[in-house]
Formats: C-alpha cells, structure tokens, sequence
C-alpha cells in the first residue's frame, strides 16, 4: 500500500481498477478542514490525464511493475522490434505505446522494459543518448552572439536546437527528459 505521504513522481498505483502513473502531485491545507492532495495522474493502458483530489492518509495498492532489460532490434513500419537480453525472446511494441521514445530509439540500444501483469506498458530510456546529426545548417564565422543556437535534424528524426559549431555527421548527446542538446562528441 501507499500513503499520500509516500507519493513521488513517476510511481504507479491501482486506482478504480486501472494502473495510474503520479504525473504531479500537490498538498494542500484549507484553514480549518482537513488536509488534501490534489494528484495529476495518467492513465498508463490507455493514455488519459486526470487530476483527482483526495484526503491526506488516503492509501491506495502500489501497482506492482515488471521490469527487464531489453534491446532495440529494427523497426518494420508502425512497429519496433525489441530482444530480452536473458531469454532471446522477440517482441514488438507499437509507436503508440512507446510515445516520444521513438526519437531517441538508435540500433542495439539497451534499456528497460516495464511490464504489468504480463503486459508491456512502456520502456524506460536511458537519462542521455549519443546520436548523430544527420543534417543542418553551416555555421558561419561572424556567428559570435553569445548562445547562438540553430536546428538540427538527428539520425531519428529528432529536430534539436544546437549550437552553431555542430556539424553534419557529428555526433551530439541529447538528454531524453528533456530533448536538449548537452555536449557534442
């Protein structure tokens, strides 16, 4: 079980016979009643964001998540490839399912499967990735204004905003949080 005073950021929980992942969440204390949180939540099957409010101590089943480390094979389509690296196992998820992480999805790429009750939900992307530029515009030397940025289009499709000493066919990290360029290679 969890608390309202256990609640983080990404944590799934069951709730009206659903899996929710906490988005954001906010106590908030009314002069003389009891205390609430109002929770952002989003539904993990189907893709909804709610926000609910409930009273403090509320407890609510954690929702208990599988997780396997997997690798990107290829993708055919509308659909990605994917191996379990202990049981050689093949499986394919949808681009619906995986959402943004198709931007930073690069051949022989490890990362995290999250399943529940059998079925996969999503993958869990490494915090940064190493891809290369695929095109962009040149850089021109009376370019000097602090922080000039321009955009460039990544082996994945991705369109960053990077500095204009990025080249075509370097390869720059990109932090999958965010989207932003962090260093070039």
């Amino acid at each position: 079980m969890i608390s309202t005073s256990e609640l983080r950021k990404g944590v799934a929980i069951e709730l009206d016979g659903d899996l929710w992942q906490i988005l954001d969440y906010h106590h908030i204390k009314i002069g003389r009643g009891s205390a609430q949180v109002r929770i952002k939540l989003r539904n993990v099957k189907r893709g909804g964001i709610v926000e609910r409010s409930f009273q403090a101590g509320d407890k609510w089943p954690r929702a208990q998540l599988d997780h396997r480390q997997i690798q990107y094979l290829y993708r055919d389509g509308d659909d990605y490839h994917f191996m379990e690296t202990e049981s050689y196992e093949q499986f394919q998820i949808s681009s619906a399912q995986l959402g943004d992480a198709v931007n930073y999805l690069t051949d022989g790429m490890l990362l995290d499967r999250t399943s529940y009750e059998g079925e996969t939900i999503g993958v869990e992307l490494p915090v940064t990735v190493d891809l290369k530029v695929a095109a962009t515009e040149p850089g021109f030397a009376g370019d000097t204004q602090s922080g000039a940025r321009k955009s460039a289009t990544l082996e994945t499709g991705l369109v960053v905003q990077v500095p204009i000493f990025v080249g075509e066919t370097d390869t720059i990290r990109v932090d999958t949080r965010t989207g932003e360029y962090q260093t070039r290679l």
